[in-house]
């Protein structure tokens, strides 16, 4: 089964519906799937590219770069999706981090670099520097959309009135388990950033990594269900995970 792409808000970016990510569990240098090694996660990210998996998830904070470039290596670059992100706040930093991740990665341009985890309300008013710095990294094609991941409501709600953001990472499952607020509250704001033009990819759809995996379908057709959400990303251990969530996106979503 070879997935369909769909768009991704307006970026222009065509991505798979199904993401492929690397940081269960993933914080301070390492995940669940950075675990596996850089040989066999590279392999897995490869298995699923070749059955319509194209868009990967990865962060300077789940030490997966290295396995991530490892696997581009072995595929085509132009039929890949990639995200990265960053804690970085300071517009020096910020800029760092773009050009190490194009060097640890191993390519020319990034498709999506978000700022990872943010918490503050205020967050555009206190990083429109690092801001500038991605739009700069933008305009000179060193990566293609701009956005953010958020852990706190008020974060993801500025989010949402937040023109520059192109892409939102958004934590969204039915039992509001690792949730910045429950899924009633979130799921309007969602609804409202795809009215207005953002990419959506919704995380922890089985929870925090093992709440909800007992029935994996019943959280994907939920997250999938929503107005707004283009794609959900799933970390994944092995092959026997990565076909079962391929087969349950092929029942899900419609081609």
């Amino acid at each position: 089964m070879i997935m369909d792409k769909t768009e991704l808000g307006l970026t222009g970016l065509q991505v798979s519906p199904l993401c492929f990510g690397t940081g269960t569990n993933g914080w301070r240098g390492r995940s669940n799937q950075g675990d596996l090694g850089i040989k066999k996660l590279a392999y897995l990210l490869r298995f699923a590219h070749e059955r319509g998996v194209t868009f990967w998830d990865t962060a300077d904070e789940y030490g997966t770069h290295s396995h991530v470039a490892a696997a581009l290596r072995e595929v085509d670059r132009e039929k890949t999706t990639l995200t990265t992100k960053t804690v970085s706040t300071t517009p020096e930093d910020v800029h760092r981090d773009v050009e190490r991740y194009l060097r640890e990665l191993g390519t020319d341009y990034i498709d999506i670099l978000l700022f990872h985890c943010l918490t503050d309300t205020r967050w555009p008013e206190k990083m429109q520097g690092a801001m500038e710095v991605l739009s700069a990294f933008k305009e000179e094609g060193k990566i293609r959309a701009a956005g953010v991941s958020c852990h706190d409501f008020g974060a993801f709600e500025t989010a949402a009135e937040t023109d520059w953001v192109d892409v939102v990472l958004a934590r969204i499952n039915y039992a509001g388990d690792n949730m910045d607020a429950s899924p009633e509250k979130v799921a309007p704001v969602i609804e409202k950033m795809a009215a207005a033009g953002k990419g959506i990819y919704g995380m922890k759809v089985l929870g925090g990594g093992n709440s909800l995996t007992k029935d994996p379908g019943k959280g994907i057709r939920f997250t999938c269900g929503l107005a707004g959400i283009h794609a959900i990303v799933i970390g994944m251990m092995n092959e026997e995970e990565i076909l079962e969530n391929v087969d349950l996106m092929a029942e899900i979503v419609p081609a």
